[in-house]
């Protein structure tokens, strides 16, 4: 009687955690293209959630000196990669088709498994591989000799090897008899995230009066800082902090089903915000994508087996796989877009 009330919560926050972070391409791209850098949107969504997250960070204070490898490693990939990453392709190419190149991340965490760590990959899993990346040819329509901008594509698809880098990372995080609090993790590494883009980014340069204008939403006119604030306090700390609460109200197979829902959001967001409309053949292909990560992220079961197979029994590459439908958006980017509540903790999910 009491697991019910338990679960239709976690699926609540799951969806509202889909939600926020799909929508921060939709709120990126207009800022982008009023004038600011896509660099200079990824440090003030950063700066501003490691900013709101600072009391979290000086609690969990200890892990600087427990995991500095981990916390490096996670802005470096998780926040700097993959977001300014995937915002940089969307500043080139429709989002709908950023967020689905970035859905190859179930193929290439895969691939790590099966070539990097040398372990057997389960039948179900490359299937999935398989639907996936035929997807993504319809999506970017190979068969008309790839119409978008070849830089955008390429940029997204750094997205994707950045979520990689994260998954696996993450699946790091919960090693030991002392596992660290995915929580802390996400707000340094944010805080990381933030350092690092402003080495790069150089802030001081960007056009800080695109932010006391409005920018164009497909014919709307919005207050650019409107646009900031959600990305800020929405699409990141929201989203974060739902998808880690959605997590352990729910097992990592069904929450990481929920946050596929994100590429449909993104798309749908894209359409009738921005008017990106997509072709049948990508739509279809879209699906395309989101049943082959729907299929080698429920091949892993959540049970370990005496022989560890990717995609068909436990171990380190296997929750990875698990996890492999989370984004960014965090790219989302994207990001990447944090769930990262039961990966962080031994098993999936993230930012």
């Amino acid at each position: 009687m009491q697991a019910s009330p338990r679960k239709s919560a976690g699926l609540g926050l799951a969806l509202v955690s889909a939600l926020a972070f799909g929508g921060s391409g939709v709120a990126a791209k207009p800022l982008i293209e009023a004038g600011l850098d896509p660099l200079h949107v990824v440090w003030l969504r950063a700066t501003g959630a490691a900013l709101v997250l600072l009391p979290v960070a000086w609690r969990h204070r200890a892990l600087v000196t427990r995991r500095p490898a981990l916390l490096a490693g996670f802005g470096l990939l998780a926040v700097a990669g993959v977001q300014a990453c995937y915002f940089a392709a969307i500043s080139r190419i429709p989002v709908g088709v950023a967020m689905l190149v970035e859905y190859l991340a179930p193929a290439l965490v895969l691939g790590w498994v099966r070539f990097v760590q040398r372990r057997p990959v389960s039948r179900a899993a490359a299937v999935g591989v398989v639907l996936a990346v035929g997807g993504l040819a319809c999506v970017v329509q190979v068969w008309s000799g790839l119409t978008f901008d070849a830089v955008g594509l390429l940029l997204a698809l750094c997205a994707a090897f950045c979520q990689v880098g994260y998954f696996i990372l993450s699946d790091h995080g919960g090693d030991g008899e002392n596992p660290v609090d995915p929580i802390g993790v996400i707000a340094y590494g944010l805080l990381v995230g933030a350092v690092l883009l402003t080495a790069v980014a150089m802030p001081w340069k960007m056009d800080w009066a695109v932010l006391a204008g409005s920018t164009d939403m497909n014919d709307m006119r919005v207050p650019a800082a409107l646009l900031v604030g959600w990305l800020v306090l929405v699409a990141t700390v929201a989203a974060y902090l739902t998808g880690v609460l959605s997590v352990r109200r729910l097992s990592p197979q069904v929450a990481g089903v929920v946050a596929c829902l994100e590429a449909v959001i993104a798309c749908v967001l894209a359409w009738v915000l921005l008017g990106e409309h997509l072709s049948v053949p990508q739509i279809l292909g879209g699906a395309i994508v989101l049943t082959g990560a729907f299929i080698a992220q429920r091949s892993t079961p959540k049970e370990a087996s005496a022989t560890p197979v990717a995609g068909g029994g436990a171990g380190a590459g296997a929750d990875v796989g698990v996890a492999a439908c989370r984004d960014a958006g965090v790219a989302a980017g994207a990001g990447a877009e944090v769930d990262a509540g039961r990966e962080l903790s031994g098993g999936t999910r993230s930012a």
